[in-house]
């Protein structure tokens, strides 16, 4: 026994405890941490709806998506009206360009998946489109590991999407996850304990302001002999009057009236109680990171890696906003495509982008005073479809 050298030459116990966990050792240590969970529900409300930082980052994302101009244009043409310029205009009654797509973007922020119902496909293009809530959706797969349906439960009802006909009623697009075959790995996900240290350093600010904005300290009772322990009713009697007149933030300041032998003993601040600045300030850089935001934009202090705001915004814009727009716009392109049986690719406008209109008058000054390219190399490295007297020429 591990415990056998503590016995004396092998004497009997003179006690025997009559507990059934009297052999048991208890053995003491840190607690364990305390992470929120990571569905999308919880870490929509713990990273979006109750953190100023993921929302904001979420919200610059989405919004700054969602207003890219978007234009229609196959390899012969860019059509400067389309019917699917139109559906994408005005997606349902109650959506617009901007609204639909903020909506979007958010799901697959928050999520890593955005789903998109067409109703009334049957005929061409659908009439009308809807985004779906990720948290209610579910991937059906079939013996091959493809979808075969999705799955939307809301309100008790289950609404099944068949996959396997001919026109695709639901276009999923998701982020990269690598370990998942059917969902994505959405941004929150990555800065979900960035966000608890951020939440949990808030709410110690909170605690800290109910108490009068400062340390606890000591209430130190001493008799004439010393040192006294006071009775059960008066230290209730002092807890209840430290609650009622002494915390809080409407008492903060309050002089404090002491009385039958006590004593305030106040305590300062220890460093590991200054350093809860530092480290809410270093969980709000790590969710900006996660979701590609420079922490400029965000106004978070003591970051510097741009030179200027405008470096940081142009650079928010050419690594997180257009390739995410590029991305969805391909997916919807494709789908609504494949609906109308017509080979069409929807892909943002550059340039109508205003962050980046010194970057795209550079590279038209550049390519237009390339002598040695011809003018359909030349459209075609701006991304523009070739001319129709090039076409006939060529033919």
């Amino acid at each position: 026994m591990i415990l056998d050298f503590l016995r004396r030459d092998g004497a009997a116990a003179p006690e025997r405890k009559a507990s059934a966990a009297g052999p048991l050792i208890a053995w003491s240590g840190a607690g364990r941490v305390a992470w929120s969970p990571r569905d999308v529900g919880s870490l929509t409300r713990n990273g979006f709806t109750g953190n100023p930082v993921g929302f904001r980052c979420v919200k610059l994302i989405a919004e700054a998506a969602a207003a890219l101009p978007l234009v229609v244009q196959d390899e012969c043409r860019r059509y400067e009206t389309h019917p699917l310029g139109g559906l994408m205009a005005r997606p349902n009654p109650a959506q617009g360009r901007a609204e639909f797509l903020e909506a979007l973007f958010g799901q697959i922020l928050l999520s890593g998946n955005g789903y998109v119902e067409a109703v009334g496909a049957e005929a061409g293009l659908p009439v009308e489109l809807h985004v779906l809530r990720a948290d209610r959706m579910s991937v059906i797969p079939g013996a091959d590991g493809w979808p075969v349906a999705y799955q939307y439960d809301v309100n008790g009802r289950k609404l099944r999407f068949d996959m396997t006909g001919g026109a695709a009623p639901v276009c999923h697009i998701r982020s990269f996850h690598p370990q998942d075959d059917h969902y994505g790995l959405a941004p929150m996900q990555a800065a979900a304990v960035a966000v608890d240290v951020h939440n949990a350093a808030s709410k110690w600010s909170k605690s800290l302001l109910d108490n009068a904005a400062r340390p606890s300290g000591a209430l130190v009772y001493r008799t004439a002999e010393g040192l006294g322990s006071m009775s059960d009713d008066q230290y209730q009697r002092l807890v209840d009057e430290m609650e009622a007149n002494y915390q809080g933030a409407r008492n903060a300041g309050r002089p404090m009236l002491l009385e039958g032998g006590l004593d305030w003993k106040p305590m300062g601040f220890s460093p590991s109680d200054m350093e809860f600045r530092q480290t809410k300030e270093a969980a709000a850089r790590e969710i900006a990171l996660a979701f590609g935001v420079p922490p400029m934009i965000l106004g978070i202090p003591g970051d510097a890696t741009y030179a200027n705001y405008q470096e940081a915004h142009r650079a928010f814009y050419r690594l997180t906003v257009l390739p995410l727009a590029a991305r969805v716009a391909a997916a919807l392109g494709h789908w609504l495509g494949g609906l109308a049986g017509h080979c069409v690719e929807l892909r943002p406008d550059l340039d109508q982008v205003p962050a980046l209109a010194a970057e795209r008058e550079a590279q038209w000054r550049r390519i237009a005073g390339a002598d040695f390219l011809t003018g359909a190399e030349k459209r075609r490295m701006l991304g523009l479809p070739p001319l129709a007297e090039e076409e006939a020429g060529s033919g």
